[in-house]
């Protein structure tokens, strides 16, 4: 069985909101490391085909999932199903979250990004709020 020291991985950068992942595959999920600086974060998006759990380790970012708006901070858990628009603003960075999806798809933890239509309104509201 595969053992991954998070300090010896490689760290990439994000395709979008300017943030950094660390990242592994398995069969059928991905896991990641993500980290975002203040201000920063991904514009709201959807995935069709994956679902996915973030798990907040340090940081609070406003986000939102579906119509809900949330301020999420250090020990909050939050799972987002298929389909569903989510993004985040980092409020106090860096922020820092596990991050696990399925299925694995290509192993990439963006390769199922896919921009929502509303992105720049929702992006400036979580800015602002």
């Amino acid at each position: 069985m595969p053992f991954y020291k998070i300090s010896e991985m490689e760290t990439i950068p994000t395709a979008v909101g300017n943030g950094a992942v660390q990242m592994t595959a398995g069969e059928l999920m991905k896991a990641a490391m993500v980290t975002y600086r203040m201000g920063d974060g991904p514009p709201p998006h959807f995935h069709p085909n994956e679902e996915q759990f973030i798990l907040m380790l340090e940081g609070k970012f406003n986000m939102i999932l579906g119509d809900e708006t949330r301020v999420v901070e250090a020990g909050d858990l939050i799972h987002i199903p298929r389909n569903t628009r989510h993004g985040i603003h980092v409020l106090e960075g860096p922020a820092r979250f596990f991050h696990v999806k399925s299925p694995v798809g290509d192993g990439h933890m963006e390769g199922d990004y896919n921009q929502a239509a509303d992105a720049d309104e929702v992006k400036a509201r979580l800015a602002d709020a």
